[in-house]
Protein backbone atom coordinates (compact mmCIF):
# COMPACT_ATOMS: atom_id res chain seq x y z
CA UNK A 1 0.00 0.00 0.00
CA UNK A 2 1.42 3.41 -0.96
CA UNK A 3 1.73 5.99 1.79
CA UNK A 4 -1.56 7.80 2.42
CA UNK A 5 -1.18 11.50 3.30
CA UNK A 6 -4.80 12.03 4.36
CA UNK A 7 -5.73 12.77 7.98
CA UNK A 8 -2.18 12.52 9.29
CA UNK A 9 -0.02 14.31 11.86
CA UNK A 10 3.50 14.62 10.55
CA UNK A 11 6.98 15.43 11.83
CA UNK A 12 8.34 18.20 9.60
CA UNK A 13 11.74 18.04 7.89
CA UNK A 14 14.23 19.91 10.09
CA UNK A 15 17.95 20.24 9.48
CA UNK A 16 19.99 18.39 12.14
CA UNK A 17 16.80 17.54 14.05
CA UNK A 18 15.23 14.98 11.73
CA UNK A 19 17.75 12.20 12.25
CA UNK A 20 16.75 8.65 13.19
CA UNK A 21 16.34 9.07 17.00
CA UNK A 22 13.99 12.04 16.66
CA UNK A 23 11.98 10.34 13.93
CA UNK A 24 11.54 7.17 15.99
CA UNK A 25 10.62 9.18 19.07
CA UNK A 26 7.98 11.10 17.11
CA UNK A 27 6.49 7.84 15.82
CA UNK A 28 6.44 6.43 19.34
CA UNK A 29 4.41 9.39 20.55
CA UNK A 30 1.83 9.37 17.79
CA UNK A 31 3.20 10.91 14.60
CA UNK A 32 1.83 9.10 11.55
CA UNK A 33 4.58 10.14 9.13
CA UNK A 34 8.09 11.44 9.78
CA UNK A 35 10.28 13.40 7.37
CA UNK A 36 14.05 13.24 7.31
CA UNK A 37 16.14 16.38 7.43
CA UNK A 38 16.83 17.82 3.98
CA UNK A 39 19.55 15.88 2.17
CA UNK A 40 21.24 17.50 -0.81
CA UNK A 41 21.20 15.28 -3.89
CA UNK A 42 24.68 16.45 -4.98
CA UNK A 43 26.14 14.64 -1.97
CA UNK A 44 23.68 11.81 -1.64
CA UNK A 45 24.31 10.36 -5.10
CA UNK A 46 27.87 9.55 -3.99
CA UNK A 47 26.77 7.55 -0.94
CA UNK A 48 27.20 3.81 -0.60
CA UNK A 49 24.46 1.67 0.87
CA UNK A 50 25.41 -0.44 3.88
CA UNK A 51 23.38 -3.01 5.77
CA UNK A 52 24.44 -2.49 9.37
CA UNK A 53 23.67 -5.79 11.09
CA UNK A 54 25.11 -4.55 14.37
CA UNK A 55 22.48 -1.83 14.68
CA UNK A 56 19.71 -3.26 12.54
CA UNK A 57 19.87 -0.25 10.23
CA UNK A 58 20.51 0.61 6.62
CA UNK A 59 23.10 3.35 6.28
CA UNK A 60 23.93 5.63 3.37
CA UNK A 61 27.42 6.97 3.84
CA UNK A 62 30.15 8.79 1.96
CA UNK A 63 33.65 7.32 2.01
CA UNK A 64 34.93 10.65 3.33
CA UNK A 65 32.54 10.79 6.31
CA UNK A 66 32.73 9.02 9.65
CA UNK A 67 28.93 8.93 10.05
CA UNK A 68 26.02 8.18 7.72
CA UNK A 69 24.31 10.89 5.73
CA UNK A 70 21.05 8.97 6.22
CA UNK A 71 20.31 6.08 8.57
CA UNK A 72 17.01 4.23 8.72
CA UNK A 73 15.53 1.07 10.22
CA UNK A 74 12.58 -1.28 9.76
CA UNK A 75 10.51 0.47 12.44
CA UNK A 76 9.99 3.49 10.20
CA UNK A 77 10.23 2.00 6.69
CA UNK A 78 6.55 2.43 5.84
CA UNK A 79 6.28 5.86 7.48
CA UNK A 80 9.47 7.78 6.71
CA UNK A 81 9.78 10.30 3.89
CA UNK A 82 13.20 11.37 2.64
CA UNK A 83 13.37 15.06 1.79
CA UNK A 84 15.72 16.05 -1.02
CA UNK A 85 17.29 19.39 -1.77
CA UNK A 86 17.65 19.58 -5.54
CA UNK A 87 17.62 21.81 -8.59
CA UNK A 88 17.67 19.06 -11.21
CA UNK A 89 15.18 16.27 -11.92
CA UNK A 90 17.62 13.68 -13.22
CA UNK A 91 19.97 14.12 -10.29
CA UNK A 92 17.07 14.03 -7.83
CA UNK A 93 15.87 10.77 -9.38
CA UNK A 94 19.36 9.28 -9.12
CA UNK A 95 19.41 10.15 -5.41
CA UNK A 96 15.86 8.93 -4.79
CA UNK A 97 16.56 5.59 -6.46
CA UNK A 98 19.14 4.85 -3.75
CA UNK A 99 16.45 4.78 -1.07
CA UNK A 100 13.37 3.82 -3.07
CA UNK A 101 13.09 0.44 -1.33
CA UNK A 102 13.69 1.64 2.24
CA UNK A 103 11.53 4.76 2.55
CA UNK A 104 7.81 5.35 2.07
CA UNK A 105 8.06 8.53 0.03
CA UNK A 106 10.23 11.27 -1.44
CA UNK A 107 9.70 14.98 -0.79
CA UNK A 108 11.31 17.91 -2.58
CA UNK A 109 12.21 20.97 -0.54
CA UNK A 110 10.81 24.04 -2.31
CA UNK A 111 10.36 26.23 0.74
CA UNK A 112 13.70 26.72 2.50
CA UNK A 113 14.67 30.43 2.32
CA UNK A 114 18.23 29.99 3.61
CA UNK A 115 21.12 31.16 1.42
CA UNK A 116 22.87 27.79 1.44
CA UNK A 117 19.82 26.36 -0.28
CA UNK A 118 18.70 29.16 -2.57
CA UNK A 119 22.18 29.92 -3.93
CA UNK A 120 22.21 26.46 -5.44
CA UNK A 121 18.85 27.02 -7.09
CA UNK A 122 17.17 24.84 -4.47
CA UNK A 123 14.58 25.46 -1.77
CA UNK A 124 12.45 28.58 -2.16
CA UNK A 125 14.48 29.62 -5.22
CA UNK A 126 12.32 27.12 -7.11
CA UNK A 127 9.10 28.97 -6.28
CA UNK A 128 9.67 31.45 -9.10
CA UNK A 129 10.86 28.81 -11.57
CA UNK A 130 7.72 26.85 -12.48
CA UNK A 131 9.29 25.05 -15.43
CA UNK A 132 12.03 23.68 -13.19
CA UNK A 133 9.44 22.62 -10.62
CA UNK A 134 7.52 20.77 -13.32
CA UNK A 135 10.69 19.08 -14.61
CA UNK A 136 11.81 17.91 -11.17
CA UNK A 137 8.45 16.62 -9.96
CA UNK A 138 7.44 14.99 -13.24
CA UNK A 139 10.79 13.20 -13.47
CA UNK A 140 10.42 11.86 -9.93
CA UNK A 141 6.76 10.87 -10.26
CA UNK A 142 7.41 8.99 -13.52
CA UNK A 143 10.61 7.37 -12.30
CA UNK A 144 9.67 6.15 -8.82
CA UNK A 145 7.38 3.47 -7.42
CA UNK A 146 6.77 5.43 -4.19
CA UNK A 147 4.78 8.65 -3.67
CA UNK A 148 6.38 12.02 -4.41
CA UNK A 149 5.46 15.25 -2.62
CA UNK A 150 6.90 18.73 -2.25
CA UNK A 151 6.90 21.41 0.43
CA UNK A 152 6.48 25.06 -0.53
CA UNK A 153 6.04 28.52 0.93
CA UNK A 154 3.34 30.88 -0.28
CA UNK A 155 4.01 33.72 -2.72
CA UNK A 156 3.12 37.38 -2.01
CA UNK A 157 0.44 37.33 -4.72
CA UNK A 158 -2.44 34.94 -4.07
CA UNK A 159 -3.10 34.35 -7.76
CA UNK A 160 0.54 33.38 -8.29
CA UNK A 161 0.34 30.98 -5.35
CA UNK A 162 -2.78 29.31 -6.72
CA UNK A 163 -1.24 29.09 -10.18
CA UNK A 164 1.79 27.42 -8.62
CA UNK A 165 -0.17 24.81 -6.65
CA UNK A 166 -2.23 23.91 -9.72
CA UNK A 167 1.00 23.33 -11.63
CA UNK A 168 2.34 21.15 -8.82
CA UNK A 169 -0.87 19.12 -8.71
CA UNK A 170 -0.65 18.54 -12.48
CA UNK A 171 2.69 16.72 -12.10
CA UNK A 172 1.02 13.83 -10.28
CA UNK A 173 2.37 14.38 -6.78
CA UNK A 174 0.58 12.55 -3.97
CA UNK A 175 0.28 15.55 -1.64
CA UNK A 176 1.42 19.13 -1.12
CA UNK A 177 2.85 20.56 2.11
CA UNK A 178 2.34 24.30 2.50
CA UNK A 179 4.28 26.44 4.97
CA UNK A 180 1.93 29.38 5.37
CA UNK A 181 4.57 32.10 5.31
CA UNK A 182 6.31 34.14 2.62
CA UNK A 183 9.98 33.61 1.83
CA UNK A 184 11.10 36.59 3.92
CA UNK A 185 8.98 35.73 6.96
CA UNK A 186 10.27 33.93 10.02
CA UNK A 187 8.58 31.96 12.85
CA UNK A 188 7.87 35.18 14.77
CA UNK A 189 5.54 36.29 11.96
CA UNK A 190 1.93 35.04 12.07
CA UNK A 191 1.13 32.12 9.80
CA UNK A 192 -1.26 32.87 6.94
CA UNK A 193 -3.82 30.18 7.71
CA UNK A 194 -6.34 31.82 5.39
CA UNK A 195 -4.07 31.27 2.37
CA UNK A 196 -3.59 27.61 3.25
CA UNK A 197 -7.37 27.25 3.45
CA UNK A 198 -7.82 28.76 -0.02
CA UNK A 199 -5.20 26.34 -1.37
CA UNK A 200 -7.14 23.39 0.07
CA UNK A 201 -10.18 24.62 -1.85
CA UNK A 202 -8.15 24.93 -5.06
CA UNK A 203 -6.53 21.51 -5.40
CA UNK A 204 -7.88 17.99 -4.95
CA UNK A 205 -4.73 16.36 -3.57
CA UNK A 206 -4.18 16.30 0.21
CA UNK A 207 -2.79 19.57 1.55
CA UNK A 208 -0.49 19.36 4.57
CA UNK A 209 -0.61 22.54 6.66
CA UNK A 210 2.65 23.73 8.20
CA UNK A 211 3.73 26.80 10.13
CA UNK A 212 1.44 26.73 13.14
CA UNK A 213 3.97 25.72 15.79
CA UNK A 214 3.64 29.08 17.52
CA UNK A 215 0.15 28.04 18.57
CA UNK A 216 0.75 24.30 18.91
CA UNK A 217 1.49 23.10 22.44
CA UNK A 218 -0.46 19.83 22.47
CA UNK A 219 -2.39 17.46 20.20
CA UNK A 220 -5.62 19.44 20.52
CA UNK A 221 -3.80 22.45 19.09
CA UNK A 222 -2.77 20.34 16.10
CA UNK A 223 -6.42 19.54 15.47
CA UNK A 224 -7.37 23.21 15.86
CA UNK A 225 -4.80 24.17 13.23
CA UNK A 226 -6.15 21.47 10.93
CA UNK A 227 -9.68 22.87 11.30
CA UNK A 228 -8.52 26.47 10.88
CA UNK A 229 -6.77 25.70 7.59
CA UNK A 230 -9.19 23.02 6.36
CA UNK A 231 -6.09 20.95 5.60
CA UNK A 232 -6.11 17.20 5.24
CA UNK A 233 -3.04 16.83 7.47
CA UNK A 234 -0.79 18.89 9.73
CA UNK A 235 3.00 19.02 9.74
CA UNK A 236 4.64 20.07 13.02
CA UNK A 237 8.15 21.53 13.22
CA UNK A 238 9.38 23.62 16.18
CA UNK A 239 6.84 22.33 18.68
CA UNK A 240 8.05 18.79 17.97
CA UNK A 241 11.65 19.95 17.99
CA UNK A 242 11.16 21.15 21.57
CA UNK A 243 9.08 18.17 22.70
CA UNK A 244 8.30 15.20 20.47
CA UNK A 245 5.50 14.09 22.76
CA UNK A 246 3.40 16.95 21.36
CA UNK A 247 1.90 14.23 19.13
CA UNK A 248 0.42 12.38 22.15
CA UNK A 249 -3.37 12.57 22.25
CA UNK A 250 -3.16 12.22 26.04
CA UNK A 251 -1.00 15.35 26.28
CA UNK A 252 2.75 16.05 26.22
CA UNK A 253 5.19 14.54 28.70
CA UNK A 254 7.73 16.51 30.77
CA UNK A 255 10.65 17.43 28.53
CA UNK A 256 13.18 15.74 30.85
CA UNK A 257 11.37 12.42 30.34
CA UNK A 258 11.34 12.94 26.58
CA UNK A 259 15.07 13.69 26.57
CA UNK A 260 15.77 10.44 28.41
CA UNK A 261 13.72 8.54 25.84
CA UNK A 262 15.62 10.28 23.06
CA UNK A 263 19.00 9.41 24.57
CA UNK A 264 18.12 5.73 24.93
CA UNK A 265 17.19 5.59 21.25
CA UNK A 266 20.34 7.52 20.34
CA UNK A 267 22.46 4.99 22.23
CA UNK A 268 20.66 2.06 20.61
CA UNK A 269 21.30 3.40 17.12
CA UNK A 270 24.77 4.83 17.73
CA UNK A 271 23.78 8.39 16.87
CA UNK A 272 26.69 10.82 16.69
CA UNK A 273 27.13 12.74 19.94
CA UNK A 274 27.39 16.10 18.18
CA UNK A 275 23.96 15.60 16.66
CA UNK A 276 22.62 14.34 20.01
CA UNK A 277 23.99 17.40 21.77
CA UNK A 278 22.31 19.73 19.28
CA UNK A 279 18.95 17.96 19.56
CA UNK A 280 19.02 17.79 23.36
CA UNK A 281 19.92 21.48 23.66
CA UNK A 282 17.02 22.35 21.37
CA UNK A 283 14.72 20.39 23.66
CA UNK A 284 16.23 22.32 26.58
CA UNK A 285 15.83 25.67 24.81
CA UNK A 286 14.32 27.37 27.86
CA UNK A 287 16.08 25.36 30.61
CA UNK A 288 19.68 25.46 29.45
CA UNK A 289 20.77 27.36 32.56
CA UNK A 290 19.89 24.44 34.80
CA UNK A 291 22.61 22.12 36.10
CA UNK A 292 21.72 19.54 33.45
CA UNK A 293 21.75 22.22 30.76
CA UNK A 294 25.24 23.37 31.70
CA UNK A 295 26.45 19.76 31.73
CA UNK A 296 25.10 19.18 28.24
CA UNK A 297 26.62 22.40 26.90
CA UNK A 298 30.07 21.35 28.11
CA UNK A 299 29.70 17.67 27.13
CA UNK A 300 32.26 16.19 24.76
CA UNK A 301 30.69 12.76 24.34
CA UNK A 302 27.31 11.06 24.37
CA UNK A 303 28.30 9.48 27.69
CA UNK A 304 28.66 12.91 29.26
CA UNK A 305 25.29 14.00 27.89
CA UNK A 306 23.75 10.88 29.42
CA UNK A 307 25.38 11.67 32.76
CA UNK A 308 23.42 14.93 32.86
CA UNK A 309 20.20 12.90 33.03
CA UNK A 310 21.32 10.02 35.24
CA UNK A 311 21.85 7.65 32.32
CA UNK A 312 25.61 7.26 32.56
CA UNK A 313 25.43 3.67 33.78
CA UNK A 314 22.81 2.84 31.16
CA UNK A 315 25.10 4.20 28.46
CA UNK A 316 28.04 2.15 29.69
CA UNK A 317 25.94 -1.01 29.92
CA UNK A 318 24.56 -0.62 26.40
CA UNK A 319 27.69 0.59 24.64
CA UNK A 320 30.04 -2.02 26.08
CA UNK A 321 28.03 -4.89 24.62
CA UNK A 322 30.21 -6.59 21.99
CA UNK A 323 29.44 -5.76 18.39
CA UNK A 324 29.30 -9.15 16.70
CA UNK A 325 28.45 -7.98 13.21
CA UNK A 326 29.73 -4.96 11.40
CA UNK A 327 28.64 -3.44 8.15
CA UNK A 328 27.95 -5.63 5.14
CA UNK A 329 28.36 -3.80 1.87
CA UNK A 330 27.80 -4.54 -1.78
CA UNK A 331 31.30 -3.31 -2.57
CA UNK A 332 34.25 -5.50 -3.47
CA UNK A 333 34.76 -8.13 -0.73
CA UNK A 334 38.50 -7.60 -1.08
CA UNK A 335 38.17 -3.94 -0.11
CA UNK A 336 40.93 -2.95 2.36
CA UNK A 337 40.05 -3.52 6.03
CA UNK A 338 40.61 0.19 6.73
CA UNK A 339 37.47 0.95 4.72
CA UNK A 340 35.23 -1.45 6.63
CA UNK A 341 33.90 -1.28 10.17
CA UNK A 342 35.14 -3.90 12.59
CA UNK A 343 33.28 -7.22 12.46
CA UNK A 344 34.89 -8.98 15.43
CA UNK A 345 33.83 -8.80 19.10
CA UNK A 346 34.89 -5.23 19.78
CA UNK A 347 33.74 -2.66 22.32
CA UNK A 348 33.07 0.50 20.34
CA UNK A 349 32.42 4.06 21.47
CA UNK A 350 32.52 7.34 19.59
CA UNK A 351 34.48 10.27 20.96
CA UNK A 352 36.95 12.88 19.79
CA UNK A 353 40.32 12.89 21.51
CA UNK A 354 41.16 16.56 22.09
CA UNK A 355 44.63 17.63 23.15
CA UNK A 356 43.22 20.38 25.35
CA UNK A 357 41.46 17.79 27.53
CA UNK A 358 44.49 15.59 28.26
CA UNK A 359 48.06 15.92 29.44
CA UNK A 360 49.74 13.60 26.96
CA UNK A 361 53.16 14.10 28.60
CA UNK A 362 52.23 13.26 32.19
CA UNK A 363 48.93 11.36 32.23
CA UNK A 364 48.12 10.20 28.71
CA UNK A 365 45.38 7.56 28.34
CA UNK A 366 47.93 5.17 26.82
CA UNK A 367 50.31 5.53 29.75
CA UNK A 368 47.51 5.07 32.28
CA UNK A 369 46.31 1.94 30.49
CA UNK A 370 49.84 0.56 30.34
CA UNK A 371 50.32 1.23 34.06
CA UNK A 372 47.02 -0.48 34.89
CA UNK A 373 47.89 -3.63 32.94
CA UNK A 374 51.30 -3.83 34.61
CA UNK A 375 49.83 -3.36 38.06
CA UNK A 376 47.38 -6.18 37.35
CA UNK A 377 50.09 -8.42 35.86
CA UNK A 378 48.50 -8.51 32.42
CA UNK A 379 50.07 -8.44 29.00
CA UNK A 380 50.78 -4.94 27.78
CA UNK A 381 48.17 -3.38 25.44
CA UNK A 382 48.56 -4.23 21.75
CA UNK A 383 47.62 -1.46 19.28
CA UNK A 384 46.65 -1.97 15.65
CA UNK A 385 46.11 1.10 13.47
CA UNK A 386 44.64 1.46 9.97
CA UNK A 387 44.54 4.46 7.66
CA UNK A 388 41.53 5.36 5.54
CA UNK A 389 42.72 6.01 2.00
CA UNK A 390 40.01 8.51 1.09
CA UNK A 391 41.03 11.18 3.62
CA UNK A 392 44.14 9.81 5.37
CA UNK A 393 42.44 9.61 8.75
CA UNK A 394 43.27 6.93 11.32
CA UNK A 395 41.47 4.37 13.46
CA UNK A 396 43.07 2.17 16.11
CA UNK A 397 42.10 -0.95 18.03
CA UNK A 398 43.67 -1.85 21.35
CA UNK A 399 43.62 -5.38 22.75
CA UNK A 400 43.68 -5.75 26.53
CA UNK A 401 43.21 -9.00 28.42
CA UNK A 402 41.76 -10.71 25.36
CA UNK A 403 39.22 -7.97 24.54
CA UNK A 404 39.37 -5.31 21.84
CA UNK A 405 38.37 -1.68 22.11
CA UNK A 406 38.03 0.95 19.40
CA UNK A 407 36.88 4.51 18.81
CA UNK A 408 34.58 4.88 15.79
CA UNK A 409 35.70 8.49 15.34
CA UNK A 410 38.53 8.61 12.78
CA UNK A 411 41.37 10.83 14.02
CA UNK A 412 43.74 12.96 11.96
CA UNK A 413 46.87 11.08 13.04
CA UNK A 414 47.97 7.73 14.43
CA UNK A 415 48.88 9.08 17.85
CA UNK A 416 45.42 10.49 18.53
CA UNK A 417 43.80 7.32 17.17
CA UNK A 418 45.73 5.19 19.67
CA UNK A 419 44.95 7.56 22.53
CA UNK A 420 41.28 7.45 21.52
CA UNK A 421 40.95 3.67 21.71
CA UNK A 422 42.84 3.72 25.02
CA UNK A 423 40.19 6.13 26.34
CA UNK A 424 37.45 3.74 25.20
CA UNK A 425 39.14 0.89 27.05
CA UNK A 426 39.67 2.88 30.25
CA UNK A 427 36.11 4.19 30.31
CA UNK A 428 34.69 0.74 29.60
CA UNK A 429 36.64 -0.64 32.55
CA UNK A 430 35.46 2.20 34.79
CA UNK A 431 38.96 3.66 35.09
CA UNK A 432 40.22 7.25 35.05
CA UNK A 433 41.12 8.03 31.43
CA UNK A 434 43.42 10.93 32.26
CA UNK A 435 41.10 13.75 31.39
CA UNK A 436 42.33 16.91 33.10
CA UNK A 437 39.15 17.55 35.09
CA UNK A 438 39.26 13.99 36.44
CA UNK A 439 42.90 14.34 37.46
CA UNK A 440 42.23 17.62 39.24
CA UNK A 441 39.25 16.19 41.11
CA UNK A 442 41.26 13.13 42.16
CA UNK A 443 44.13 15.29 43.42
CA UNK A 444 41.86 17.57 45.44
CA UNK A 445 39.62 14.94 47.00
Amino acid sequence: MPLDYKNKVILAPMVRIGTLPTRLLALKHGADIVYSEEIIDHRFIHCKRYVNDALGTIDFQLDTDSRPLFRTCATETDRVVLQLGTSDGKRALQAAKLVENVVAGIDVNMGCPKDYSTKGGMGSALLTNPEKIKEILTTLVNGLSIPVTCKIRILPELDKTLELVRLIESTGVAALAVHGRYRHERPRHPVHSDVIKIITETVKIPVIANGGSGEIKCYDDIENFRSLTNASSVMVARSAQYNCSVFRKEGPLPVEDVIKEYLKIAIQYDNHYINCKFCVLEMMHDIQETKAGRMVRSALSLHEICNAFGLGDYYTKMRTKPIKNGIQTNSDPEEPQSKRLKSDDTVTMELQCKRCDYDFKQHSPKSLLLEWTRNNRMKEPIYTTSCRDSDRRFSSVVQVNGKKYTNSYWERNKRLAEQGCAIVCLRSLGLNDGRKNDILSNNTS
